[in-house]
Protein backbone atom coordinates (compact mmCIF):
# COMPACT_ATOMS: atom_id res chain seq x y z
CA UNK A 1 0.00 0.00 0.00
CA UNK A 2 1.12 3.59 -1.36
CA UNK A 3 1.28 6.72 1.40
CA UNK A 4 -1.43 8.03 -0.73
CA UNK A 5 -3.80 4.87 -0.88
CA UNK A 6 -3.17 4.99 3.18
CA UNK A 7 -4.31 8.27 3.85
CA UNK A 8 -6.76 7.52 1.33
CA UNK A 9 -7.94 4.60 3.50
CA UNK A 10 -7.67 6.63 6.75
CA UNK A 11 -9.84 9.38 6.13
CA UNK A 12 -12.70 7.08 5.13
CA UNK A 13 -11.96 5.47 8.57
CA UNK A 14 -14.34 6.58 11.98
CA UNK A 15 -10.67 6.25 13.16
CA UNK A 16 -9.26 9.41 11.44
CA UNK A 17 -9.73 11.48 15.05
CA UNK A 18 -8.19 9.16 17.11
CA UNK A 19 -5.48 8.57 14.42
CA UNK A 20 -4.75 12.67 13.78
CA UNK A 21 -4.67 13.29 17.45
CA UNK A 22 -2.54 9.89 17.98
CA UNK A 23 -0.15 11.52 15.47
CA UNK A 24 -0.05 14.46 16.87
CA UNK A 25 1.18 13.55 20.32
CA UNK A 26 4.07 11.59 18.35
CA UNK A 27 5.33 14.27 16.41
CA UNK A 28 5.29 17.11 19.32
CA UNK A 29 7.56 14.37 21.16
CA UNK A 30 9.36 13.91 18.88
CA UNK A 31 9.99 17.75 18.05
CA UNK A 32 10.97 17.74 21.94
CA UNK A 33 13.72 15.18 21.71
CA UNK A 34 15.16 16.55 18.55
CA UNK A 35 15.49 20.06 20.23
CA UNK A 36 17.44 18.34 22.89
CA UNK A 37 19.44 16.71 20.39
CA UNK A 38 20.33 19.91 19.27
CA UNK A 39 21.26 21.30 22.27
CA UNK A 40 23.24 18.42 23.55
CA UNK A 41 24.90 17.36 19.79
CA UNK A 42 28.63 18.50 20.09
CA UNK A 43 31.35 19.09 17.20
CA UNK A 44 33.20 16.19 18.33
CA UNK A 45 30.04 13.58 17.86
CA UNK A 46 28.92 12.07 14.72
CA UNK A 47 25.47 11.33 15.23
CA UNK A 48 21.51 11.78 13.64
CA UNK A 49 18.49 12.16 14.25
CA UNK A 50 16.08 9.47 12.57
CA UNK A 51 12.62 8.81 13.43
CA UNK A 52 12.36 10.45 16.56
CA UNK A 53 15.82 8.86 17.84
CA UNK A 54 19.49 9.67 18.20
CA UNK A 55 21.59 7.63 16.37
CA UNK A 56 25.43 7.78 17.05
CA UNK A 57 27.94 6.45 14.98
CA UNK A 58 30.64 4.13 15.85
CA UNK A 59 34.17 4.33 14.46
CA UNK A 60 34.63 2.84 10.46
CA UNK A 61 37.44 1.03 8.89
CA UNK A 62 40.62 2.44 7.16
CA UNK A 63 39.13 1.50 3.18
CA UNK A 64 35.70 3.56 4.62
CA UNK A 65 37.78 6.72 5.47
CA UNK A 66 40.62 6.64 2.24
CA UNK A 67 37.43 6.27 0.38
CA UNK A 68 35.72 9.13 1.87
CA UNK A 69 39.10 11.36 1.78
CA UNK A 70 39.54 10.46 -1.94
CA UNK A 71 36.17 11.35 -2.92
CA UNK A 72 36.24 14.52 -0.77
CA UNK A 73 39.48 15.47 -2.47
CA UNK A 74 39.12 14.80 -5.79
CA UNK A 75 35.34 16.63 -5.87
CA UNK A 76 36.38 19.72 -3.99
CA UNK A 77 39.10 20.44 -6.20
CA UNK A 78 37.15 20.09 -9.14
CA UNK A 79 34.23 21.93 -7.49
CA UNK A 80 36.80 25.02 -6.36
CA UNK A 81 38.44 24.99 -9.72
CA UNK A 82 35.88 24.97 -12.15
CA UNK A 83 33.48 27.54 -9.55
CA UNK A 84 31.11 24.94 -9.68
CA UNK A 85 29.86 24.73 -5.91
CA UNK A 86 31.02 23.86 -2.26
CA UNK A 87 31.66 20.56 -0.81
CA UNK A 88 31.58 19.51 2.56
CA UNK A 89 32.42 16.56 4.75
CA UNK A 90 30.55 14.58 7.70
CA UNK A 91 30.33 17.38 9.93
CA UNK A 92 27.95 18.89 7.69
CA UNK A 93 24.11 18.81 9.27
CA UNK A 94 21.55 18.44 6.61
CA UNK A 95 18.11 18.96 8.44
CA UNK A 96 15.26 17.57 6.74
CA UNK A 97 11.31 18.17 7.57
CA UNK A 98 11.35 15.21 9.87
CA UNK A 99 15.40 13.77 10.41
CA UNK A 100 18.74 15.39 10.17
CA UNK A 101 21.93 13.43 8.33
CA UNK A 102 25.46 13.72 8.33
CA UNK A 103 26.31 12.50 5.11
CA UNK A 104 29.86 11.08 4.33
CA UNK A 105 29.93 13.57 1.53
CA UNK A 106 27.53 16.70 0.39
CA UNK A 107 27.60 19.02 -3.02
CA UNK A 108 25.57 22.43 -2.68
CA UNK A 109 25.59 24.86 -6.14
CA UNK A 110 26.95 28.29 -5.83
CA UNK A 111 22.92 29.32 -5.59
CA UNK A 112 22.75 27.32 -2.48
CA UNK A 113 25.96 27.67 -0.98
CA UNK A 114 25.82 31.63 -1.61
CA UNK A 115 23.24 31.93 1.30
CA UNK A 116 25.35 30.00 3.97
CA UNK A 117 26.98 32.00 6.49
CA UNK A 118 29.86 31.45 8.44
CA UNK A 119 28.51 30.40 12.12
CA UNK A 120 25.93 28.21 10.17
CA UNK A 121 25.45 24.94 11.64
CA UNK A 122 22.31 23.61 10.08
CA UNK A 123 21.89 22.87 6.18
CA UNK A 124 19.26 22.34 3.61
CA UNK A 125 19.06 19.52 1.58
CA UNK A 126 22.11 19.08 -1.00
CA UNK A 127 22.18 19.09 -4.80
CA UNK A 128 24.22 15.63 -4.36
CA UNK A 129 24.97 13.41 -1.33
CA UNK A 130 27.06 10.63 -0.77
CA UNK A 131 27.25 7.78 1.80
CA UNK A 132 30.18 5.34 2.29
CA UNK A 133 28.74 2.15 3.68
CA UNK A 134 29.24 0.35 7.35
CA UNK A 135 27.61 -2.54 8.49
CA UNK A 136 25.70 -0.83 10.88
CA UNK A 137 24.91 2.00 8.50
CA UNK A 138 24.17 0.12 5.36
CA UNK A 139 20.35 -0.42 6.44
CA UNK A 140 19.50 3.48 7.03
CA UNK A 141 21.48 4.54 4.19
CA UNK A 142 19.77 1.98 1.67
CA UNK A 143 16.16 2.73 3.59
CA UNK A 144 14.92 5.86 5.27
CA UNK A 145 18.07 8.33 3.32
CA UNK A 146 17.49 7.21 0.25
CA UNK A 147 13.24 7.58 0.35
CA UNK A 148 14.22 10.75 1.99
CA UNK A 149 16.85 12.39 -0.24
CA UNK A 150 14.44 11.20 -2.75
CA UNK A 151 12.00 13.21 -1.20
CA UNK A 152 13.69 16.53 -0.27
CA UNK A 153 14.91 17.11 -3.75
CA UNK A 154 18.55 15.97 -3.80
CA UNK A 155 19.01 15.34 -7.30
CA UNK A 156 21.77 13.08 -7.07
CA UNK A 157 22.98 10.20 -4.73
CA UNK A 158 26.25 7.89 -4.33
CA UNK A 159 26.06 4.50 -2.43
CA UNK A 160 29.65 3.59 -2.12
CA UNK A 161 31.27 0.03 -0.62
CA UNK A 162 34.55 0.39 -0.03
CA UNK A 163 34.62 -3.06 1.28
CA UNK A 164 33.48 -4.42 -2.55
CA UNK A 165 34.81 -1.54 -3.82
CA UNK A 166 31.70 -0.73 -6.14
CA UNK A 167 29.89 2.75 -6.60
CA UNK A 168 26.16 3.14 -7.05
CA UNK A 169 25.27 6.22 -8.50
CA UNK A 170 21.30 7.44 -8.73
CA UNK A 171 19.89 10.10 -9.97
CA UNK A 172 16.19 11.89 -9.30
CA UNK A 173 13.50 11.44 -12.14
CA UNK A 174 9.97 12.31 -11.29
CA UNK A 175 10.67 12.36 -7.59
CA UNK A 176 12.32 8.98 -7.14
CA UNK A 177 15.68 7.54 -7.85
CA UNK A 178 16.62 5.87 -10.80
CA UNK A 179 20.14 3.73 -10.64
CA UNK A 180 22.93 4.89 -13.34
CA UNK A 181 25.74 3.57 -12.56
CA UNK A 182 26.32 -0.04 -10.07
CA UNK A 183 30.70 -0.61 -10.80
CA UNK A 184 33.49 -1.48 -9.63
CA UNK A 185 35.46 -0.56 -12.89
CA UNK A 186 35.02 1.77 -15.56
CA UNK A 187 33.92 5.54 -15.15
CA UNK A 188 31.54 7.24 -12.43
CA UNK A 189 30.04 10.70 -13.85
CA UNK A 190 28.31 13.24 -11.74
CA UNK A 191 25.26 14.34 -13.13
CA UNK A 192 24.92 18.02 -11.24
CA UNK A 193 28.84 19.02 -11.17
CA UNK A 194 29.31 18.84 -15.09
CA UNK A 195 32.09 17.58 -16.06
CA UNK A 196 33.61 15.76 -13.32
CA UNK A 197 34.01 11.91 -14.25
CA UNK A 198 36.32 9.78 -12.59
CA UNK A 199 37.16 6.14 -12.84
CA UNK A 200 35.50 4.14 -10.04
CA UNK A 201 38.49 2.78 -9.05
CA UNK A 202 40.05 6.18 -8.04
CA UNK A 203 37.86 6.41 -4.96
CA UNK A 204 39.43 3.37 -3.61
CA UNK A 205 42.94 3.74 -4.84
CA UNK A 206 45.01 6.64 -3.61
CA UNK A 207 47.63 6.75 -6.08
CA UNK A 208 45.22 6.40 -8.79
CA UNK A 209 43.22 9.17 -6.81
CA UNK A 210 46.25 11.93 -6.88
CA UNK A 211 46.51 10.78 -10.60
CA UNK A 212 42.97 12.10 -11.05
CA UNK A 213 43.28 15.25 -9.09
CA UNK A 214 46.13 16.56 -11.77
CA UNK A 215 44.07 15.64 -14.68
CA UNK A 216 41.97 18.04 -12.99
CA UNK A 217 44.52 21.01 -11.74
CA UNK A 218 46.19 20.69 -15.63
Amino acid sequence: MTSAEAIQELLASPELPNAVAQLSSILESERRRRERFYEEITPEMKAEFINGEVIVHSPVTLNHLNASANLLLLLRAYARRKEMGQVYSEKALVVLARNDYEPDITFYSNEKAARFEGNQLKFPAPDLAIEILSPSTEQRDRGIKFKDYATHGVQEYWIVNAESRQVEQYRLEQGSYKLVVKSNSGDVESSVITGFRIPVRAIFDNDLALETLKGFLL
